[in-house]
């Protein structure tokens, strides 16, 4: 869920953007040398970032009486890799905060690291783990 606009005080806030800063600035930097290897991935970039931000703007009732979602950053990390989703997830979560009014832009850092960065470097890690065992990662219904 995202954290909303006003809610993180000082110096949480500032924490989460020197936190998550490093780890957008790679991104943005394995994204560029992944566009200049691969310029035909572009199409399969904008995809995946519209669909990170299409699911992480529906809201599902929680138990606790507030809200959550689902983030689809999982998926684009095991394509991309954890890095250059977390600067899909930076971007999607500007737009979000601007127009949709879900989270803000003090606790940008902090929606940044829970929703861009330690989600799709758990999911990414579960996949590797999963191929490492050999589970079988394909369902097969026929």
């Amino acid at each position: 869920m995202h954290i909303m606009e006003g809610y993180l005080p000082n110096p949480w806030w500032e924490i989460w953007y020197i936190l998550s800063f490093p780890v957008v600035a790679f991104g943005v930097h394995s994204l560029g040398k992944l566009i200049r290897e691969k310029r035909e991935i572009l199409p399969l970039l904008a995809v995946a970032g519209a669909f990170i931000f299409v699911l992480s703007s529906l809201k599902l009732p929680s138990a606790s009486g507030s809200c959550s979602h689902p983030t689809g950053t999982g998926l684009s990390s095991i394509i991309f890799g954890p890095a250059v989703t977390a600067v899909l997830s930076a971007i999607v979560l500007v737009y979000q905060a601007l127009f949709l009014a879900h989270g803000g832009l003090t606790t940008l850092g902090a929606n940044i690291f829970s929703m861009g960065i330690a989600g799709p470097v758990v999911g990414y890690a579960i996949y590797k783990l999963a191929t490492k065992l050999g589970l079988n990662l394909f369902c097969q219904f026929f």
